[in-house]
């Protein structure tokens, strides 16, 4: 279990507090681990584990506590055995119906802290904001960054070279189990498909009562070959009925938005920087894990420059970054990056191999005159900084504590 700080830091002001801790994030990305850590924390700092009341509601040997009455019975009845503070973790909790108002009883009812996870981004929508207004706070985990993932796969080959070790990830991705399995590669394969079919089912098909599972996985299949590239839910559609299939951009546009809620796309707006406004179409999504991009589709080599721009983007929002694609004039940037009052631009491209390749990714900072920081990311070994816009190596960019 390797310790996942950057999130533990963000968690361990609020545990002991009355908020409710909600963590979530797409099936298999290490919440359940989350759990684990904040129970070890726990337990470090004198808790007794008997305090402790767990619940992994995937696990049908709690079936029968998948309603708000059941589940609100079981755990009074526990927890007035149990002396001093109860602390509640409940995993997958949008298995239990309405389980917002048992959450929201045991927290005025009982002395407790309560940790839940689920893998749905609607899970803290609606309803819940009505019943929890304003008291909980939310932690997207993400799958492995490439430092958590260099921390485990130098368990199984301490001698790798960095550059090794980057070319693993650039095809497995960050899915935490792949270690279980050695990142074996026919094994992680089939563990990234099997696992991309279970988001499929479970969280898009059967949460959304979909249909036309077909017309969904052609969807998924279309985005999943578009990573990165700018298209709208009209191309889509025209494309859809070269293949026989006539849909209205609507239909496409909820199916997408199905597989953002169930954290397969995370979907980024186009954002002029000239006219300080959000472009409404030709929008572009990335997946949550390169690596299972690679098990279903294939082609992370091949397109290369774009799996690239997909674990850059997915860095920026584990730093907790809000990004958007920024256009000037005719120039594109693909992440403009806000942090509270902090402001960073990056470009990604494979290798900066020719003088029109250089003039093009840092000709795109041409018409920002503000001073924030410019990067351009790249696989070269050189730096080829110049004009104030810094140049580094995606590795050691991805590896850094701190961008400046």
């Amino acid at each position: 279990m390797i310790k996942r700080e950057m999130y533990m830091n963000r968690i361990r002001p609020f545990i002991g507090t009355e908020l409710i801790k909600v963590m979530t994030g797409i099936r298999r990305c290490g919440k359940s681990v989350m759990l684990e850590l904040i129970k070890q924390e726990l337990t470090e700092s004198f808790v007794n584990p008997a305090q402790f009341i767990s619940i992994n509601f995937e696990d049908m040997n709690y079936a029968h506590l998948q309603t708000a009455k059941a589940l609100h019975e079981e755990i009074i009845k526990r927890a007035s055995n149990i002396n001093g503070k109860v602390y509640l973790f409940f995993d997958e909790i949008q298995e239990v119906k309405d389980w917002e108002k048992c959450i929201n009883s045991f927290r005025v009812s009982l002395d407790c802290d309560i940790y839940i996870t689920g893998s749905n981004a609607r899970l803290l929508s609606g309803e819940l904001a009505t019943y929890l207004g304003g008291r909980y706070v939310e932690f997207v985990i993400y799958p492995f960054s490439f430092a958590e993932f260099m921390e485990l796969y130098k368990t199984i080959t301490p001698d790798e070279s960095i550059q090794k070790c980057f070319q693993k990830y650039l095809l497995s991705g960050g899915m935490p189990y792949l270690a279980n399995i050695r990142y074996a590669d026919e094994p992680s394969k089939q563990y990234l498909h099997d696992l991309f079919n279970s988001v499929q089912l479970k969280d898009i098909v059967k949460r959304n009562k979909i249909r036309d599972v077909d017309l969904l996985e052609r969807v998924i299949a279309y985005v999943m070959a578009n990573v990165g590239n700018t298209f709208s839910a009209a191309s889509l559609a025209k494309f859809l009925k070269s293949e026989q299939r006539t849909v209205a951009p609507e239909t496409i546009l909820n199916y997408i938005k199905y597989c953002c809620d169930a954290y397969l796309f995370y979907h980024v707006k186009r954002e002029d920087l000239q006219g300080k406004q959000l472009l409404a179409y030709n929008e572009k999504y990335y997946i949550a894990d390169h690596g299972i991009r690679e098990a279903v589709f294939g082609g992370n080599m091949k397109e290369i420059n774009l799996t690239l721009e997909n674990i850059v983007y997915l860095e920026l929002l584990r730093r907790g970054y809000e990004v958007t694609v920024g256009r000037t004039g005719d120039k594109e940037i693909d992440f403009v990056c806000h942090k509270r009052d902090e402001k960073l631009y990056v470009q990604v491209a494979y290798l900066l191999a020719s003088d029109e390749t250089i003039q093009r990714e840092f000709g795109a900072y041409d018409n920002i005159r503000d001073n924030f920081p410019k990067y351009v990311i790249s696989l070269d070994e050189f730096d080829m900084s110049r004009n104030g816009i810094k140049h580094r190596n995606i590795r050691d960019f991805l590896l850094a504590e701190e961008w400046n």
